[in-house]
């Protein structure tokens, strides 16, 4: 089999979208858990549908960083986000789906609980203007257990694998 110079341009220019599409997913997180709204929000095109479970579904980029600007990004909520088995398949030339999984870990000081959650992502990508961004993001959660710490050090279990209803088991009125 004859390998042309062609064949390999494309086969690395796949590699490189495949790459830049899972880069994207980790700048994303780390943006979530340093929290910076804006990093987060150019991690999407404008009317990106975000589709988390234990959130209304957003269709845009502007409501979702609303909502997690007010609910993640304060002094007393520590997140943690660790992707991993990312599939990529390009689709098209500018378009891409991406599976990840994620366990996510949650400090809050104030309410004092924590936590733990193990979730799927199906996520849908464009590239714009060379740049690849999130179309659309859909996560549901896997497994899920919260905790909560007593003023004397003592954690007791607050849920174990049930949905909560809420994002994270968080009170909506948190913040």
């Amino acid at each position: 089999m004859t390998v042309t110079v062609e064949d390999l341009a494309r086969r690395v220019a796949a590699m490189e979208d495949v790459a830049a599409i899972t880069q994207l997913k980790h700048v994303y997180l780390r943006a979530c858990d340093r929290k910076q709204p804006e990093i987060v929000r150019a991690c999407f095109i404008p009317d990106a549908v975000i589709d988390f479970e234990g959130f209304p579904v957003f269709t845009n980029r502007d409501e979702f960083v609303d909502l997690y600007a007010r609910f993640g990004c304060v002094p007393n909520v520590m997140d943690m986000h660790h992707m991993q088995n990312p599939i990529v398949t390009l689709t098209g030339p500018d378009t891409a789906e991406g599976l990840f999984d994620l366990y996510f870990f949650q400090i809050d000081t104030k309410a004092r609980t924590l936590i733990q959650l193990a979730s799927s992502y199906e996520d849908s990508f464009v590239k714009r203007d060379g740049k690849w961004l999130f179309a659309k993001s859909k996560s549901r959660r896997l497994s899920f257990l919260s905790e909560e710490v007593s003023a004397d050090g003592i954690v007791r279990v607050t849920g174990l694998g049930e949905q909560t209803g809420v994002a994270f088991g968080q009170a909506a009125d948190a913040a």
